[in-house]
């Protein structure tokens, strides 16, 4: 019998792209080291240096990998792999990852290879495959294999994929709460400066965003934020009720997330200014909503995410610069969060357009006589 489908493998890809982009960033000024011509010189570059880290850089640097060696150890053992071979080969590409990277980093002006960084990588893989050969031990890899069958439906791991990260994205300051996929206003600049002086000029020009929303269109995209992860979810789910469990959760994570990045950002003791007038609005909306959508077929909530998902990537894109989202942003691009730049930044911008690709997926999949039902108990 075939091993069953992990969606850890692609939570392992996209974890590894962020670290990638995370230690690299911000991927300009790129020289070569100046170490004359004695090539043992470049063989001694190998040798990482060891310059001083605060304490946050240190820590930062041990979780980053823990997530790696947890997930490329568990689709290693539910792909059938033994759990040396799996722990071994999991260390290898965790150190070899790092390795990779630090040496990278003599390339650009505004990083600084390390090696006790390199050492903490690797130590965070370590924990991480220890963790991975635990829950294993503990049986609950197989508790979650027997809950993915009887709540999702088969062929999920994307989709699963996609709850798991979207947290991750809510880390990043966002112009509204909830509110990912600023990337659009971004990438149509990046397409522009490109074009600019050709025949193609004005072509990826949007308009520009004046300033803040108004306060019904405020609570529209802070509900539609929040219920992203639900339509998600919805069209993976098997009953009802199911589903209501899905919505809470999903308030009850962004929350968390949102009172931690704006901890991260102003201190711990502005740590629920983000709640501002038009969220309690958006909550109940989105909750009001949330709970009509749960009763309708799957490919219906499919079709409904897609018409939701392009308003939130519209509304969000709209939204005018502020000054201490502006503050925001430099804290974490220059400051002590450059190292979960990447990690955040991304999954924010292109999380709803993955979850526009997965709700389009299944909105014209009939692969399964029941791929439209959804169970009432």
């Amino acid at each position: 019998m075939a091993a069953p489908r992990s969606s850890a493998w692609p939570l392992a890809w996209v974890w590894t792209g962020l670290i990638v982009y995370a230690s690299l960033h911000p991927f300009t000024g790129w020289r070569l080291p100046a170490v004359g011509q004695d090539k043992l010189a470049w063989l001694a570059l190998l040798w990482l240096p060891a310059p001083h880290s605060s304490r946050f850089d240190l820590w930062g640097n041990f979780l980053a990998y823990l997530p790696l060696g947890c997930l490329l150890s568990i689709a290693r053992l539910r792909g059938g792999q033994s759990p040396l071979a799996a722990a071994v080969r999991t260390f290898l590409a965790g150190c070899l990852l790092s390795l990779g990277m630090e040496t990278l980093q003599y390339l650009l002006p505004m990083r600084a290879p390390s090696r006790i960084d390199w050492a903490l990588n690797s130590a965070g893989t370590l924990c991480g495959i220890a963790l991975a050969l635990l829950l294993r031990q503990l049986g609950a890899l197989r508790h979650w294999q027997r809950w993915r069958e009887d709540w999702l439906v088969p062929h999920g791991a994307a989709g699963l994929a996609l709850l798991l990260s979207w947290p991750v994205g809510l880390l990043f300051p966002a112009p509204l709460p909830f509110a990912q996929g600023q990337g659009i206003t971004h990438f149509a600049d990046w397409i522009e400066g490109h074009l600019a002086g050709t025949a193609f000029e004005g072509w990826a020009d949007l308009p520009s965003a004046d300033g803040p929303l108004p306060p019904g269109l405020e609570v529209l995209t802070i509900a539609l934020g929040l219920l992203a992860p639900c339509l998600v979810g919805y069209v993976m789910t098997r009953q009802i009720w199911q589903r209501l469990v899905l919505l809470g959760g999903a308030l009850a994570v962004g929350w968390v997330a949102t009172t931690l990045s704006t901890a991260l950002n102003f201190g711990p003791e502005h740590a629920g200014t983000w709640v501002t007038a038009s969220v309690p609005p958006g909550i109940v909306l989105a909750l009001g909503l949330g709970v009509v959508l749960a009763v309708l077929p799957r490919r219906l909530t499919a079709a409904i995410g897609l018409v939701a998902m392009t308003a939130l990537l519209a509304l969000v894109n709209l939204v005018g610069p502020d000054p201490y989202f502006a503050e925001s942003l430099r804290d974490w691009e220059q400051g002590r969060f450059i190292r979960f730049h990447g990690l955040a930044l991304w999954v924010g911008w292109v999380w709803p357009l993955a979850a526009l690709i997965f709700l389009t997926a299944r909105s014209v999949d009939t692969g399964r006589a029941d791929a439209g039902r959804i169970h009432p108990l």
